[in-house]
């Protein structure tokens, strides 16, 4: 099916006032006649840019570009199609999740197939959902010579990824006799970073570590554990619970097309198995426990969490906490939520 019709804009070739990072677009000079075709947008690229030692970027802007002209699109913004220019990075946050050959990959949203490369060149099989359709293609397209990618064009929000990893891990387990959890690789768009999260860091069963590129601020955020910021959320408690966050390193915004308006950073999340999550009655009521407490975040838990049980009840359940009885939501930590959970919540 044809690629659908595209705004009348031209990309200028590459030049000295025309950063390679922040690609300037120019209008034609005269109005289209209504009703006539919209043009395809062409782009002028010079050859893929050399690295330091001599190696070749297979996916610098000129590359990235040809890429996606040749499926006659443009990053989509509803999307969050933000392509990595570097592949320096990409082999940085493969190396963060330790790839090495033989493992399994679970890569989200590999646009151009960048990151695709190097997983692969590494060794890995790999596992590729893009929402995408085109760049689903694309990807399928430039790795048709590897039997180590599988493609799946699905939302990955709304697909039933442990049915499709237990499937591709079974299949490698007939013809390798060595099994291990698999990793997820992913450079993914930074709007829906938190879904993904909620979605991958259960999944302990099937995963060993999540290693994601975020937007700075939420990196930053996420591997916070510590009591007492107004920052702090569920999602924080959320992230402790199920894993063992770490910071990595930081990414400049001026690898990415397009620029995004923020820098971003690599996390990485090494996944507890369920034998090691903290010891609570039932995790569904603790996580309702948790959202009720930050839902009133200006107020004491004595008072948003009275649907629950008693103020008396609660001031006592703290005190056997060694909290004070005037405690607010960000002042818990996780065990903290975890005592205070069993104490409070009948079953």
């Amino acid at each position: 099916m044809a690629a659908p019709p595209l705004p009348n804009l031209f990309l200028p070739p590459i030049s000295p006032t025309n950063s390679p990072q922040s690609p300037k677009f120019c209008f034609p000079a005269t109005t289209p006649t209504v009703g006539a075709r919209r043009a395809t947008p062409f782009v002028s690229c010079s050859a893929a840019t050399v690295r330091k030692g001599g190696r070749v970027n297979p996916d610098d802007y000129h590359s990235t570009l040809r890429a996606l002209n040749s499926k006659g699109r443009m990053p989509r913004k509803s999307l969050g199609q933000h392509y990595m220019l570097n592949s320096s990075i990409n082999e940085q946050l493969a190396a963060a999740a330790n790839v090495k050959e033989g493992d399994v990959v679970l890569e989200i949203g590999p646009g151009t197939g960048s990151l695709t490369s190097v997983l692969i060149d590494l060794g890995a099989t790999v596992l590729a959902v893009e929402k995408d359709s085109y760049m689903a293609a694309l990807v399928d397209e430039r790795f048709a010579g590897t039997n180590r990618l599988k493609v799946l064009n699905e939302d990955f929000t709304k697909c039933h990824m442990s049915s499709h990893m237990s499937s591709l891990l079974k299949s490698i387990e007939l013809s390798d006799s060595k099994s291990q959890p698999a990793k997820v690789v992913s450079n993914i768009p930074f709007n829906i970073s938190t879904d993904i999260i909620k979605l991958l860091l259960p999944m302990g069963d099937i995963f060993s570590e999540v290693v994601l590129l975020l937007q700075e601020e939420t990196a930053l955020r996420l591997v916070d554990s510590s009591s007492g910021t107004s920052e702090k959320r569920p999602i924080n408690v959320f992230v402790n619970f199920y894993s063992d966050p770490e910071f990595k390193f930081k990414v400049p915004r001026t690898n990415f097309f397009p620029q995004p308006n923020v820098d971003a950073a690599v996390v990485s999340f090494k996944l507890k198995q369920a034998a090691d999550y903290p010891a609570v009655s039932s995790i569904k009521s603790f996580f309702s426990m948790v959202n009720s407490a930050f839902n009133g975040k200006r107020k004491m838990l004595r008072k948003s969490l009275q649907h629950i049980s008693t103020a008396l009840e609660i001031e006592r359940a703290l005190e056997d906490c060694s909290l004070p009885a005037t405690s607010r939501p960000e002042e818990l930590s996780l065990d903290d939520f975890v005592r205070l959970h069993n104490l409070i919540v009948k079953q």
